[in-house]
Parts: structure tokens; sequence; C-alpha cells
């Protein structure tokens, strides 16, 4: 259960991570020119260090070991709605 709930939370993690760095990246623009448009680059700064926060939690792991199953029924319900998400977005 333990082995399965840090899968299933890693998992979900990584999708986040793309799902946040696809809605980061500029509109119409490349990242070259990012900084024309200060709204661009606010988001794209914003979602540069929401994915470095997540990422570094997908490190951090629970004191307890059992807080590890938890996350099995969490993330059976939420990856197909985090991958639906990347989908539309995508």
């Amino acid at each position: 259960m333990r082995l399965l709930g840090l899968a299933l939370r890693t998992l979900f993690l990584l999708v986040v991570i793309v799902v946040t760095f696809r809605v980061a990246t500029p509109q119409n623009e490349s990242f070259w020119t990012a900084y024309d448009t200060p709204s661009d680059m606010f988001r794209f700064v914003l979602g540069v260090m929401v994915c470095g926060f997540i990422g570094f939690q997908i490190f951090l792991y629970p004191k307890n070991p059992a807080e590890m199953g938890k996350w099995v029924p969490i993330g059976l319900a939420l990856i197909p709605l985090a991958l639906l998400c990347a989908l539309v977005i995508w």
C-alpha cells in the first residue's frame, strides 16, 4: 500500500507540474521575448516557482509511513481528473 501510494502521489504531482508549466508559458510569444510583456513574464516566473515548489514536495516524504496509504484512494480519484485537465489544456 505504501509503495502504491508513493507511486500515485508522485504521478499526480508530476501531472500537476506539467499542467502548471503549460499554463505558465507565454501565450503569444517565445520564451526569449516574454520579458517584453510584464504579465507574461510575471506568469512565467510565478509558474516556475510553483513548479519548483511542487517538485520539491515530491522528495518530501511523510514521517509516518502509513500516511502514504491515504494517497491510494486520493490518487485513484485525482489522477484521471488531472490527466483530463492536462488533455484539455494542451
